[in-house]
Protein backbone atom coordinates (compact mmCIF):
# COMPACT_ATOMS: atom_id res chain seq x y z
CA UNK A 1 0.00 0.00 0.00
CA UNK A 2 1.42 3.80 -0.76
CA UNK A 3 1.82 5.93 1.32
CA UNK A 4 -0.25 8.98 1.80
CA UNK A 5 1.97 10.66 4.10
CA UNK A 6 3.97 13.99 2.12
CA UNK A 7 6.93 14.08 3.37
CA UNK A 8 9.69 14.96 1.72
CA UNK A 9 12.79 12.93 2.16
CA UNK A 10 15.87 14.80 4.05
CA UNK A 11 13.10 17.61 4.51
CA UNK A 12 12.59 16.71 8.51
CA UNK A 13 14.97 15.91 11.32
CA UNK A 14 14.13 14.51 15.25
CA UNK A 15 14.99 16.49 18.35
CA UNK A 16 17.21 13.72 20.03
CA UNK A 17 15.40 15.45 23.46
CA UNK A 18 12.17 15.99 23.04
CA UNK A 19 11.84 13.30 20.01
CA UNK A 20 9.39 15.99 18.22
CA UNK A 21 9.92 15.91 14.29
CA UNK A 22 11.20 18.92 13.15
CA UNK A 23 10.80 20.66 9.92
CA UNK A 24 14.58 21.56 8.74
CA UNK A 25 14.02 25.13 7.51
CA UNK A 26 12.12 26.18 10.36
CA UNK A 27 15.34 24.27 12.72
CA UNK A 28 18.00 26.14 10.30
CA UNK A 29 15.82 29.56 11.07
CA UNK A 30 16.18 29.19 14.26
CA UNK A 31 20.18 28.37 14.21
CA UNK A 32 19.33 25.03 14.32
CA UNK A 33 17.40 25.06 18.03
CA UNK A 34 14.74 23.29 18.61
CA UNK A 35 11.75 25.31 19.13
CA UNK A 36 9.93 22.75 21.12
CA UNK A 37 12.47 22.35 23.78
CA UNK A 38 15.23 24.73 22.92
CA UNK A 39 18.02 21.47 22.08
CA UNK A 40 20.89 23.01 20.77
CA UNK A 41 21.85 20.77 17.16
CA UNK A 42 25.15 20.20 16.66
CA UNK A 43 26.65 22.55 13.94
CA UNK A 44 28.85 21.83 10.87
CA UNK A 45 32.06 24.19 10.15
CA UNK A 46 30.15 25.74 7.35
CA UNK A 47 27.23 26.37 9.78
CA UNK A 48 28.65 27.79 12.51
CA UNK A 49 30.76 29.76 10.19
CA UNK A 50 27.89 31.27 8.04
CA UNK A 51 26.39 32.02 11.59
CA UNK A 52 29.17 34.37 13.18
CA UNK A 53 31.27 35.48 9.49
CA UNK A 54 29.66 38.28 7.90
CA UNK A 55 28.77 37.02 4.05
CA UNK A 56 31.66 36.47 1.11
CA UNK A 57 34.31 37.72 4.21
CA UNK A 58 35.84 34.34 4.95
CA UNK A 59 39.06 33.26 3.44
CA UNK A 60 40.19 30.46 4.62
CA UNK A 61 43.43 28.94 4.75
CA UNK A 62 44.60 26.38 2.87
CA UNK A 63 47.74 24.40 4.38
CA UNK A 64 48.22 21.48 1.98
CA UNK A 65 49.00 19.27 4.35
CA UNK A 66 48.52 15.30 5.47
CA UNK A 67 47.99 13.24 8.13
CA UNK A 68 51.33 10.46 7.63
CA UNK A 69 49.68 7.41 9.24
CA UNK A 70 52.27 7.19 12.16
CA UNK A 71 51.14 4.22 13.75
CA UNK A 72 49.92 2.45 10.13
CA UNK A 73 46.45 2.43 11.51
CA UNK A 74 44.03 -0.43 9.45
CA UNK A 75 41.99 1.46 7.22
CA UNK A 76 42.64 4.88 9.13
CA UNK A 77 43.94 6.59 5.33
CA UNK A 78 40.97 5.14 3.66
CA UNK A 79 38.52 6.25 6.37
CA UNK A 80 39.65 9.99 6.40
CA UNK A 81 39.37 9.85 2.59
CA UNK A 82 35.85 8.80 2.57
CA UNK A 83 34.83 11.04 5.16
CA UNK A 84 36.19 13.98 2.85
CA UNK A 85 33.78 12.62 0.40
CA UNK A 86 31.01 12.02 2.40
CA UNK A 87 31.63 15.85 4.26
CA UNK A 88 33.35 17.76 2.21
CA UNK A 89 35.69 18.40 4.77
CA UNK A 90 39.61 18.14 4.51
CA UNK A 91 39.59 18.04 7.97
CA UNK A 92 37.80 18.56 11.36
CA UNK A 93 38.63 21.86 11.62
CA UNK A 94 38.14 25.05 8.93
CA UNK A 95 40.23 28.06 10.03
CA UNK A 96 40.75 31.15 7.82
CA UNK A 97 40.37 35.36 7.98
CA UNK A 98 36.77 37.22 7.90
CA UNK A 99 34.77 39.88 9.44
CA UNK A 100 32.47 39.75 12.58
CA UNK A 101 30.07 42.41 12.68
CA UNK A 102 32.76 44.05 10.97
CA UNK A 103 35.77 43.10 13.35
CA UNK A 104 38.06 41.60 11.36
CA UNK A 105 39.51 37.75 13.46
CA UNK A 106 40.87 35.00 12.66
CA UNK A 107 38.35 32.47 13.20
CA UNK A 108 38.28 28.78 13.46
CA UNK A 109 35.28 25.81 13.86
CA UNK A 110 35.85 22.57 14.65
CA UNK A 111 33.33 19.70 13.43
CA UNK A 112 32.04 16.79 15.05
CA UNK A 113 31.09 15.21 11.47
CA UNK A 114 34.92 14.42 10.79
CA UNK A 115 36.16 11.51 13.49
CA UNK A 116 34.07 13.43 15.92
CA UNK A 117 36.50 16.70 15.95
CA UNK A 118 39.12 14.82 17.36
CA UNK A 119 42.78 16.44 17.11
CA UNK A 120 45.27 15.00 15.00
CA UNK A 121 48.39 16.17 13.48
CA UNK A 122 46.40 17.96 10.38
CA UNK A 123 44.11 19.75 13.34
CA UNK A 124 46.93 20.62 15.42
CA UNK A 125 48.87 22.27 12.81
CA UNK A 126 46.02 24.10 11.57
CA UNK A 127 44.85 25.78 14.95
CA UNK A 128 48.47 25.91 15.32
CA UNK A 129 48.92 27.92 12.01
CA UNK A 130 46.02 29.98 12.58
CA UNK A 131 46.92 31.54 16.00
CA UNK A 132 50.61 32.24 14.53
CA UNK A 133 48.46 33.77 11.38
CA UNK A 134 46.62 36.25 14.29
CA UNK A 135 49.96 37.58 15.56
CA UNK A 136 51.45 37.99 12.44
CA UNK A 137 48.37 40.01 11.51
CA UNK A 138 47.80 41.44 15.23
CA UNK A 139 43.83 40.38 14.71
CA UNK A 140 42.29 38.53 17.45
CA UNK A 141 41.24 34.60 17.61
CA UNK A 142 38.18 32.81 17.88
CA UNK A 143 37.92 29.51 17.77
CA UNK A 144 35.17 27.23 18.11
CA UNK A 145 35.52 24.01 19.74
CA UNK A 146 33.66 20.30 19.46
CA UNK A 147 35.79 17.25 19.77
CA UNK A 148 35.99 13.90 21.59
CA UNK A 149 39.61 14.63 22.05
CA UNK A 150 43.13 13.93 20.88
CA UNK A 151 42.55 11.49 17.76
CA UNK A 152 44.48 8.29 19.19
CA UNK A 153 45.09 6.65 15.80
CA UNK A 154 47.61 8.90 15.70
CA UNK A 155 49.11 7.71 18.92
CA UNK A 156 51.29 9.85 20.35
CA UNK A 157 51.62 12.51 17.76
CA UNK A 158 48.06 13.33 18.26
CA UNK A 159 48.96 14.12 22.19
CA UNK A 160 52.07 16.62 20.74
CA UNK A 161 49.35 18.70 19.43
CA UNK A 162 48.27 19.30 23.02
CA UNK A 163 51.57 21.15 23.88
CA UNK A 164 52.11 22.78 20.63
CA UNK A 165 48.76 24.19 20.14
CA UNK A 166 49.26 25.18 24.11
CA UNK A 167 52.79 26.89 23.28
CA UNK A 168 51.48 28.73 20.30
CA UNK A 169 48.70 30.12 23.09
CA UNK A 170 51.39 31.17 24.77
CA UNK A 171 53.24 33.18 22.52
CA UNK A 172 49.61 34.40 21.44
CA UNK A 173 49.38 35.99 25.21
CA UNK A 174 53.23 37.42 25.38
CA UNK A 175 52.02 39.46 22.00
CA UNK A 176 49.23 40.58 23.63
CA UNK A 177 46.71 39.18 20.81
CA UNK A 178 43.30 38.58 22.21
CA UNK A 179 42.02 34.91 22.05
CA UNK A 180 38.28 34.06 22.70
CA UNK A 181 37.12 30.34 22.82
CA UNK A 182 33.55 29.21 22.49
CA UNK A 183 32.98 25.79 24.19
CA UNK A 184 30.26 24.15 22.10
CA UNK A 185 28.84 20.32 22.91
CA UNK A 186 30.83 18.32 22.93
CA UNK A 187 34.17 19.87 24.24
CA UNK A 188 36.03 16.74 25.72
CA UNK A 189 39.83 15.04 26.35
CA UNK A 190 42.89 16.85 24.99
CA UNK A 191 40.93 19.58 23.13
CA UNK A 192 39.48 20.57 26.98
CA UNK A 193 43.18 19.98 28.00
CA UNK A 194 45.08 22.53 25.65
CA UNK A 195 44.10 25.27 23.80
CA UNK A 196 40.47 25.41 24.51
CA UNK A 197 40.90 26.70 27.97
CA UNK A 198 43.65 28.78 27.84
CA UNK A 199 41.69 31.73 26.19
CA UNK A 200 41.54 35.25 27.66
CA UNK A 201 37.69 35.28 27.59
CA UNK A 202 35.89 32.05 27.44
CA UNK A 203 32.71 31.10 25.99
CA UNK A 204 30.39 27.97 26.13
CA UNK A 205 26.72 27.49 24.51
CA UNK A 206 24.05 26.31 26.90
CA UNK A 207 23.85 22.91 27.52
CA UNK A 208 27.02 21.76 26.70
CA UNK A 209 29.20 19.50 27.65
CA UNK A 210 32.91 20.28 28.41
CA UNK A 211 35.81 18.11 30.40
CA UNK A 212 38.76 15.77 30.25
CA UNK A 213 37.34 11.58 30.83
CA UNK A 214 33.18 11.16 30.96
CA UNK A 215 31.42 11.58 33.79
CA UNK A 216 30.73 7.70 34.43
CA UNK A 217 34.71 6.84 34.08
CA UNK A 218 35.25 9.47 36.71
CA UNK A 219 32.63 8.46 38.70
CA UNK A 220 34.07 4.76 38.59
CA UNK A 221 37.94 5.75 39.74
CA UNK A 222 36.76 8.28 42.70
CA UNK A 223 34.07 5.71 43.48
CA UNK A 224 31.73 8.73 44.20
CA UNK A 225 28.54 9.84 42.27
CA UNK A 226 28.58 12.99 40.78
CA UNK A 227 25.96 15.82 40.48
CA UNK A 228 23.53 15.55 37.64
CA UNK A 229 24.49 18.30 36.12
CA UNK A 230 28.69 17.74 36.28
CA UNK A 231 30.56 19.14 33.29
CA UNK A 232 27.65 20.82 31.67
CA UNK A 233 28.50 24.94 30.61
CA UNK A 234 26.28 25.88 33.32
CA UNK A 235 28.24 23.56 36.28
CA UNK A 236 31.42 24.92 34.77
CA UNK A 237 29.98 28.49 35.09
CA UNK A 238 29.21 28.24 38.46
CA UNK A 239 32.90 26.97 39.46
CA UNK A 240 34.37 29.88 37.52
CA UNK A 241 35.76 27.64 34.66
CA UNK A 242 33.40 29.51 32.26
CA UNK A 243 33.33 33.15 31.60
CA UNK A 244 30.16 33.74 30.04
CA UNK A 245 27.54 31.36 28.66
CA UNK A 246 25.26 32.42 25.54
CA UNK A 247 22.62 31.83 23.62
CA UNK A 248 23.44 30.96 19.99
CA UNK A 249 21.57 33.59 18.42
CA UNK A 250 23.51 35.91 20.24
CA UNK A 251 27.10 34.96 19.88
CA UNK A 252 27.72 36.93 16.88
CA UNK A 253 27.23 39.73 18.91
CA UNK A 254 28.70 39.50 22.15
CA UNK A 255 32.04 38.18 20.06
CA UNK A 256 31.67 41.47 17.93
CA UNK A 257 31.67 43.32 21.55
CA UNK A 258 34.32 41.79 23.18
CA UNK A 259 36.23 42.45 19.87
CA UNK A 260 35.23 46.30 19.81
CA UNK A 261 35.82 46.66 23.71
CA UNK A 262 39.21 45.04 23.69
CA UNK A 263 40.93 46.51 20.74
CA UNK A 264 42.56 49.04 23.35
CA UNK A 265 44.48 45.76 24.98
CA UNK A 266 46.20 44.28 21.36
CA UNK A 267 46.54 47.25 19.58
CA UNK A 268 49.56 48.81 20.80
Amino acid sequence: MESKADIPIGKWIKCPKCKEILYKEDVKEKFSICPKCNYYFRLSSRRRIDQIVDEDTFEEFNLNIESNDPLNMPEYISKIQGLRQKTGLKEAVKCGIGKIEGQEAVVCAMDSNFFMGSMGYVVGEYITYSIEMAIKKKLPIVIFTVSGGARMQEGIVSLMQMAKTSSAVAKLNEAGVLYISVLTDPTYGGVTASFATLADVVIAEPGAMIGFAGKRVIEQTINENLPEDFQSAEFLFKHGFVDKIVKRQDLKHTISDIIRLSKGAYHG
